[in-house]
Formats: C-alpha cells, sequence, structure tokens
C-alpha cells in the first residue's frame, strides 16, 4: 500500500496530527493486505479539509471493511475519540448498505431527504457524514472492476442519496464526482456519447477559451480590477441535465464553453459583472444571483451567458474567493484550522450546523426549532419521521390511522416490545394488527405513555367520536331540552346549527353531547341572534325612488340614493362577498353577505326590504372578519398564532380562546383587521400550515 509521503501531511496538520494520521497507516500496514483503498480515502477526505482524527478514522474505517482489520486493534492503540468516530461510521455504512439492498431488492426508490435525516439523526459525531461520503466516493472509483449487478445498485445508490446528500452540504467537488460516476454506469451509452464530443471539440475550445481568458483579464486589469480568470470544468453529467431540460442537442449548449472570475471582495463581483455585460451582449434568463439569494446550501455566486466572439454563448461565474472555497468545500470549507495544535473552538459548533443544512424542513414557529426528531424504518425500508421518545403507537397512526386502531402488538427490530417502548432513530418497526381490534381510552391518558405525538392522540379521539356517536346525540338532545323553555321547529333548529358552524342538528347535539359546546353557550347565541333578526326586521315606511347609484365609495346601493349604509355585525361582509343590502328602521341599509343565516330568516318575511348592492372602486377603511382557529393545545399556541397573522400586517382586534382538557384541543375565535381580500386568504394559508393546527376557517 503506497500511502501519502510524511512531508505532504506536513504541510497541513501539526506533528502530533501527523502521529495520529501516520500510525493509523503504520496499524492497517501491518495486519492487512490491503492495497490502495486507504490511501484513495485519505486523499479524498484531506481535499475537503478533513481534521486529522477524521482522516485517521477513515483509513481505519476502510481497513475494517475491505480487509477485517480486527476492531480489538483499534481500541488497543487509539483514544477514546477515535474509537468512536471509527465505531459509528463502522455500524452506520454497513445499517445503509443493509437498508438500501433490501430497499432495491423490493424495487422501491429510496427518498433522499427523509434518509439523509435518519442517518443523521443516529450520528452522535457529525464528522461521520463525511466519512460516509469519502467511501461512497472510493466504492465509486472501484466500481469498474465489480460485477454489472453490483456497479447498478452501486450507482443508483450514489444518484439517489449519496450526491444529493454532497449537494445538501455544499460540497461541490464530491457532489461533481459522484454524479459523473453514477452516470457513467447508469447510462454508458449516453456518457461516451457526451465524452467524445467534449474530446472531439477539445483542442477548438481550449484554444477559444484561451482567448476568451485573455481578454476578460486584460479588460479587468485595464479596470484597475484584480481577479483570477480562468476556464471552469465541465462535468459529464450537468451537460447531459441541461440537454435533457431544455431540450437542446450538445453543439447547442453554453455550459461547455464556461469562465470562472474569483474577485478579491463582494463589491468587486458586481463590477465584474459589468465590465462583462458592457464587453458582450448577456442572454435574458440565464442571469441569477445567488448572492443575494443564496441556495439552500449557502451557495453563493453570480451567474450569467453571455453572446461571445463568433456568436457562441458562454457560461460566467463570479464570486470570491470565500465563496469559490464553500462552493468547492461547502461546510468543509472552514473546517481545518490550526492554533498551536489545537482545534478551533468554534469548530464543534459549525459541524453540528451540518444538521440543519441537512434537514428538509423548515421551522413554522418558534415552537419547532424545539421539537427534535427520530427517523425509523417500516419492514420495507421506508422512513419515518417520528417526535422524539415516540412509541410503536405514534408510528402506527403515521403510517396509517386504521392500522393505529387495529393495532395489538408491535416488533422492534424483530423483537415484541410494549406499545410504551420508547423508540430510536434506525429501528426497524412492525405493527401487529386485528380486525377486531379497537383503540383503548387507556392510550389518551398522558402519564400511561402511550402516545407522544399530538396527531396521533386526535386520530384516537376522532374514533372515539366517531364510534359514540349515537351515544353524544341523545345525551346532547335531552340537555338542550332541559334548558330550553319553547320548543324549536326545523327552520329554528337548523337556524341553531347553523349558528355553531355544523352540517345538521345532529352535530350540534353530539357536540354538546360530548362537551364541546355547554348547553348555554348555545342558547345564549340563539338569543342574540334572534335579537339581531328582530332588530333587523322592524316595520319603516319608505318610498323606492328611481333607479340610480351612489357616487363611488364602499358600497354601491341601486335604487336609493344618499342613503346611509353599515356593514352588518351578524356576518361581517368583506370586499369580494357577495352582498345584499336591508333597509332598517333609522339606521338606513344594512350590508349582509347572500350566505348571511339572518338573511336567509328575513328573506321569506320580508324580501321586499331586500335591494341590489355592490362592492365600490374605492376601499376607505378596514373591515373586521372573524375566523376560528382549531389546534392540538399546547404552550405558545396564542403567541404563534397571533405573530402569523402579525406577519402579514394584519391587526387583531379581539381573541376568545377555549381549552378543552378532555381532547386536549384549543378553539380560538379571532377579530382581525383587513383592508383586502388577499390579506385574509395569507392568514388562513399560513395559519393553516402552522404546527399543530387542525382546521382554520372564516366565520360564517
Amino acid at each position: 500500500m503506497k500511502r501519502p509521503s510524511s512531508s505532504h501531511w506536513a504541510n497541513n496538520f501539526t506533528q502530533e496530527e501527523c502521529d495520529i494520521i501516520n500510525k493509523a497507516f503504520s496499524i492497517v500496514e501491518k495486519n492487512t493486505s490491503i492495497d490502495d483503498h486507504c490511501s484513495i480515502i485519505s486523499e479524498i477526505l484531506d481535499h475537503i479539509n478533513a481534521d486529522a482524527e477524521t482522516i485517521a478514522a477513515a483509513v481505519l474505517v476502510t481497513s475494517r471493511l475491505y480487509s477485517d482489520l480486527p476492531r480489538s486493534l483499534i481500541e488497543s492503540n487509539f483514544d477514546n475519540g477515535i474509537i468512536a468516530l471509527t465505531s459509528e461510521s463502522f455500524s452506520l455504512i454497513q445499517e445503509e448498505a443493509e437498508w438500501y439492498a433490501e430497499l432495491v431488492d423490493d424495487g422501491k426508490k429510496p427518498i433522499a431527504g427523509a434518509h439523509h435525516m435518519m442517518l443523521l439523526s443516529m450520528m452522535k459525531d457529525t464528522r461521520t457524514v463525511f466519512i460516509l461520503l469519502g467511501l461512497q466516493m472510493l466504492k465509486m472509483r472501484k466500481l469498474v472492476h465489480w460485477e454489472e449487478s453490483q456497479k447498478q445498485k452501486a450507482a443508483i445508490e450514489t444518484q439517489l442519496i449519496f450526491a444529493p446528500l454532497a449537494n445538501r452540504l455544499g460540497i461541490g467537488q464530491l457532489k461533481w464526482e459522484l454524479e459523473d460516476y453514477a452516470f457513467r454506469f447508469l447510462h454508458p451509452d449516453q456518457y461516451k456519447k457526451i465524452a467524445q464530443a467534449l474530446e472531439e471539440k477539445r483542442i477548438d475550445r481550449e484554444r477559444y477559451m484561451a482567448e476568451i481568458v485573455s481578454v476578460l483579464q486584460a479588460k479587468l486589469s485595464e479596470a484597475g480590477i484584480e481577479a483570477d480568470v480562468y476556464g471552469r470544468p465541465k462535468h459529464i453529467f450537468s451537460i447531459w441535465s441541461k440537454m435533457q431540460k431544455k431540450q437542446l442537442k450538445f453543439d447547442e449548449l453554453f455550459d461547455v464553453r464556461a469562465v470562472r472570475i474569483i474577485a478579491k471582495d463582494l463589491g468587486t463581483c458586481y463590477s465584474v459583472l459589468s465590465i462583462v455585460h458592457e464587453m458582450w451582449q448577456f442572454l435574458p434568463g440565464e442571469y441569477d444571483d445567488y448572492i443575494a439569494s443564496p441556495k439552500a446550501n449557502n451557495y453563493q455566486s453570480l451567474h450569467t451567458a453571455v453572446l461571445g466572439p463568433q456568436d457562441r454563448t458562454i457560461e460566467i461565474q463570479i464570486r470570491t474567493k470565500d465563496m469559490h472555497s464553500h462552493a468547492e468545500l461547502g461546510v468543509a470549507a472552514h473546517w481545518r484550522y490550526k492554533e498551536g495544535g489545537k482545534r478551533d473552538k468554534g469548530l464543534e459548533t459549525h459541524l453540528e450546523s451540518v444538521r440543519d443544512l441537512l434537514s428538509d424542513e423548515s421551522p413554522l414557529s418558534p415552537s419547532e426549532t424545539i421539537s427534535p426528531k427520530i427517523y425509523v424504518l417500516s419492514p420495507k425500508g421506508n422512513v419515518v419521521a417520528l417526535p422524539r421518545d415516540a412509541t410503536p403507537l405514534d408510528f402506527a397512526y403515521t403510517v396509517h390511522s386504521e392500522v393505529g386502531n387495529r393495532c395489538r402488538g408491535a416488533m422492534v427490530n424483530g423483537k415484541m416490545v410494549p406499545l410504551t417502548t420508547k423508540l430510536n432513530s434506525g429501528e426497524t418497526i412492525e405493527i401487529i394488527t386485528a380486525n377486531n381490534a379497537t383503540p383503548s381510552r387507556d392510550w389518551l391518558i398522558p402519564h400511561l405513555g402511550y402516545i407522544k405525538s399530538n396527531r396521533a392522540r386526535a386520530k384516537v379521539k376522532h374514533w372515539f367520536k366517531r364510534e359514540f356517536r349515537n351515544e353524544h346525540i341523545h345525551a346532547g338532545k335531552n340537555a338542550l331540552a332541559k334548558e330550553m323553555h319553547e320548543s324549536l321547529n326545523n327552520s329554528g333548529l337548523n337556524h341553531l346549527a347553523q349558528l355553531f358552524n355544523v352540517n345538521n342538528i345532529d352535530d350540534l347535539y353530539a357536540a354538546i353531547g360530548r362537551g364541546e359546546l355547554g348547553v348555554h353557550q348555545v342558547l345564549n347565541s340563539y338569543k342574540k341572534a334572534q335579537n339581531i333578526e328582530r332588530e333587523e326586521a322592524e316595520e319603516i315606511e319608505y318610498k323606492r325612488p328611481a333607479q340610480t347609484k351612489t357616487q363611488q365609495r364602499d358600497i354601491i346601493i341601486e335604487g336609493i340614493d344618499e342613503l346611509m349604509s353599515q356593514l352588518a355585525r351578524c356576518c361581517k361582509p368583506v370586499p369580494g362577498d357577495e352582498i345584499v343590502g336591508f333597509i332598517t328602521k333609522g339606521r338606513g341599509v344594512t350590508i349582509h353577505r347572500t350566505d348571511c343565516q339572518n338573511i336567509d330568516h328575513l328573506k321569506s318575511q320580508y324580501g321586499e326590504r331586500l335591494i341590489p348592492v355592490s362592492w365600490g372602486d374605492q376601499r376607505t377603511g378596514k373591515y373586521d372578519v372573524d375566523i376560528e382557529v382549531i389546534a392540538m393545545d399546547r404552550s405558545g399556541l396564542l403567541r404563534d398564532v397571533t405573530s402569523v397573522i402579525s406577519s402579514v400586517d394584519v391587526n387583531v382586534s379581539g381573541a376568545n380562546t377555549y381549552s378543552d382538557r378532555k381532547t386536549h384541543q384549543a378553539k380560538m375565535r379571532l377579530t382581525i383587521e383587513i383592508s383586502e381580500p388577499e390579506q385574509l386568504e395569507k392568514v388562513l394559508s399560513r395559519l393553516m400550515s402552522l404546527k399543530d393546527v387542525l382546521d382554520v376557517a372564516r366565520i360564517k
């Protein structure tokens, strides 16, 4: 085995660090017959700025994987840090390989983002992810000697898991190489075709690019700008991807002629861009400012395409040295520090940021950031995200409501476990079901520990709610009948149901029977609605003048001129709603929504008082809107709800909240002030995406 020279390590590490790496190589050389695998993995990690411990651990892991280096030799020769890093990396690469092999055998495709998070959630030392990437790169470089079936599996694994993982970390060096290797083995004919086309045009392209670089360098020097200009490497997979995406032939591509300019600072980048656009005509639609708007992995650069000499298109990237370092190395760009041989104090914090970079979830509220997850596997190898300390029942209800409802037991990694067992990342969970099984009320008792997630708890409650509906209807009907001093006909009962935004009177009875609505709450609301109805229906005398319209304003009243109007308190219409006017005594015209419950009742008795109205072109003020939010109750819920509303520049003018201890649900009735309908849509949409919110609706 040919290891890198001692002088090579001395250029990058202290003597103490060099000794750690050389010790790893010496142990491998004395105890195995491995070839150049260890040298390759050390060079890969060295190129992405890995520290000495990571390189040493990678050498030892590689030797264990390819030549069965005894674990005892590692434990007797290295400190606990390297032992732990080696052990964790070895275990994870084996678990990943087994998981992927089962998935491919079943004809499934892994979901890259979910798999990233499952791997990462199992890591105690985030440097392990770089060792895994290095080992996959090593595998792909050696793949040419493998059997065809193994090549295909490894290439798909690289394409779906490891190349996206490198991209998520922003490590361009590894991403491009992994993608090219995967493409080479998955599509060998297309790979060769593009490679041959690049080679055939190579001399002409290199001559042309040399002239472009020379002209650019001279022009920048003339402007007093210091910058490095050079041709950018071409990656076959990216060329093929662009050909597919834009339906172009090879000769029509312009990113095979590419220039990169490294400027000294941020301001200079934009100065260079201005000079480039003055020299050549830029192509509309091909300019991207990733400095002002970085990519998800914090990649920053200016991208433009211009029509150069001989009418050939050229792609140009402009960035600073730090931006370029990050583009090539991502989170590893600032990994290796030398302060008298000691690791930089901020390195651990920096490495922990890897977890945030790999997360596909964007926190929606402050409470989200303190809700860590675990990632477990189904028997078919699918990754399932669960809250930390989740149980098999949480898993069952995440898979499907009926799986949870019919759960009789659970197996973790092939062994039967209690339903209260706390799950860990990487475990395989299998739920045992029975057709006659039903949820137990014990599952809803928090201190018994059956359920952790709010969603699972809500699904159990929903089952009981549905199962005992008839009993709840009977109880609610009796409770309401005892308190009412008058009997209601069908119209009155339906009106009562509409007041509480339920489908029918049985739903209202059921809500009362479950304790979600109080009898006195229902009766008080009904009396209030009756008072408003009587007030609206008071007799008046009036004459209809000729059909005219008022001047442009908020409301246009057809048929009556110069008459005061006001928005109804019961339905609170806003611009965009279909509206109708009702002539009242002494208060002019009250404007209702056409679907207002009171209008439905007034229409049959006072239909002649309804008059056509419409919204004017002007908006002169704010409009009150009542909305209802139903959510799983938790600390900070009201704060998060009001924060979301404020983010749309909407004011909350009133709020009433009710928490049900039995169902662990909170109901909020909020009055908000909007100036245009679009604000209401934004508020409802953003609230619906908030954690633990089950439903959001405007109150009719």
